[in-house]
C-alpha cells in the first residue's frame, strides 16, 4: 500500500524551532494525516521538544480541595449543576489535609502541587483557606503551586501571588464556537479574562483544552492558537473520560493515534511551552501513553477530581523506560 504524506514533518519542525507560526492548512494536516503518518508526526514534535526540553518530564499532582456543590452547567463536568453522576461532595479541605497532599506530592517527585476547587469562583473564607495552606506548604517544601478556582477578582489574584502561588491555571476548555454548546453559566471571555487577570497579578498563566467534546478538527487548531496568543506558560491538554451522568456522556468519538496527533500539534503550535498530558489520558490513549511524552514534556500523575488515573509508580516507570528524566523542582 502507498502512504498517503500530506506534509514535510521535519520542516514544520524547524519552522516551530525557528519560532515561526504554522498556519491553519498546516496544523489541520498534522491532525487529518492518515495514520500511517502518526510516528513520522511524533518525530517531528519531538525534535521541538527534545530542544526546549530535553528528556525531563515535569510531574503535576491535583488534590480534589472542593467537589461538586458548583451552580455552573459544564457539561463535560460530573461536579457541575447538571451532572447526576455519583461522586463525593464535599467543602474545601482544611489546612491540614491540604498540606498532606502536597506532601504526598513530594515523596512522588511532583514538581508542581495543584489545589483545584470547583464553584464558580472562591468566597473570602475559602481563599483564606488556601492562602494559609498555600504559605505554610512553600515555607516547608521546595514546591511549586498551582491553584485552580474559579473566576477571580483582581485582589483576589493579588492575594494568591502574593501568598506564593507560582500558577494559576483556567482552562479555556475548547474553541470559542463551540463552547456555547458545553457550556452557557458563563462565557469563553470570561475564561479569557481570569487567564489573563492571572497573568497580570505576576502568576504563571496555566491554560489548556479538553479535546472530544464535538469539535472539528478546525477548531482543535484554533484553539492551538489561542493558547499561544493568551501566552499561556503551561497548557494541560485533557481528552474527554465522558461521565455516567453528565451531559457528554455518550461523547466517544477518540482513539489514540489523533490524541498523539492533537499532542504533537499542540508542541508544533506552543513550541516552548510546558505542553501537559492531562485527564482521560488512560482511557483515550491506552496502550499509546508512553508516546505522548514524544510531544508533551509534562503529565498528572495519580488521581483526577473524581475519576482514578494511572498508578503513579506505573508513571515512573513508564518516564524511566523511554530513557527519560522526571525533572525536579527548582525553585
Amino acid at each position: 500500500m502507498v502512504l498517503q504524506v500530506h506534509t514535510d514533518w521535519n520542516a514544520l519542525a524547524k519552522k516551530a524551532i525557528d519560532g515561526q507560526l504554522l498556519s491553519m492548512e498546516e496544523g489541520l494536516s498534522v491532525l487529518e494525516a492518515v495514520d500511517e503518518e502518526v510516528l513520522a508526526i511524533l518525530h517531528a514534535a519531538y525534535r521541538v521538544r527534545r530542544h526546549y526540553y530535553g528528556n525531563k518530564v515535569k510531574l503535576n499532582l491535583i488534590i480534589n480541595a472542593k467537589s461538586g456543590l458548583c451552580p455552573e452547567d459544564c457539561g463535560y463536568c460530573s461536579q457541575s449543576i447538571v451532572s447526576a453522576a455519583p461522586i463525593d461532595k464535599y467543602p474545601l479541605l482544611d489546612k491540614a489535609t491540604l498540606i498532606d497532599g502536597a506532601r504526598r506530592a513530594m515523596e512522588l517527585k511532583v514538581g508542581t502541587y495543584c489545589i483545584v476547587a470547583s464553584g464558580r469562583g472562591p468566597t473570602n473564607r475559602e481563599l483564606n483557606q488556601v492562602i494559609e495552606a498555600v504559605r505554610e506548604i512553600k515555607q516547608a517544601m521546595p514546591m511549586k503551586i498551582c491553584a485552580c478556582l474559579g473566576i477571580l477578582s483582581d485582589e483576589q489574584a493579588m492575594r494568591l501571588q502574593e501568598a506564593g502561588v507560582d500558577r494559576y491555571n483556567h482552562n479555556l476548555n475548547t474553541s470559542r464556537a463551540n463552547f456555547p454548546r458545553i457550556t452557557t453559566t458563563h462565557t469563553y471571555d470570561d475564561r479569557v479574562e481570569t487567564v489573563r487577570q492571572a497573568k497580570a497579578s505576576g502568576m504563571s498563566p496555566c491554560s489548556g483544552c479538553i479535546i472530544g467534546m464535538g469539535e472539528t478538527s478546525r477548531e482543535v487548531v484554533e484553539m492551538a492558537f489561542a493558547l499561544r496568543e493568551l501566552d499561556a506558560d503551561s497548557i494541560p491538554v485533557n481528552f474527554l473520560n465522558p461521565i455516567a451522568g453528565t451531559p457528554l456522556e455518550s461523547y466517544r468519538d477518540l482513539n489514540p493515534r489523533y490524541c498523539l496527533k492533537v499532542l504533537a500539534l499542540m508542541r508544533l503550535i506552543n513550541p516552548s511551552k510546558e505542553i501537559r498530558i492531562a485527564g482521560g489520558r488512560e482511557v483515550n490513549l491506552g496502550a499509546l501513553q508512553a508516546l505522548g511524552l514524544y510531544a508533551a514534556n509534562s503529565v498528572f500523575v495519580g488521581d483526577y477530581l473524581t475519576t482514578a488515573g494511572q498508578e503513579a509508580t506505573e508513571d515512573h516507570r513508564m518516564i524511566e523506560d523511554l530513557g527519560f528524566e522526571v525533572e525536579l523542582c527548582a525553585l
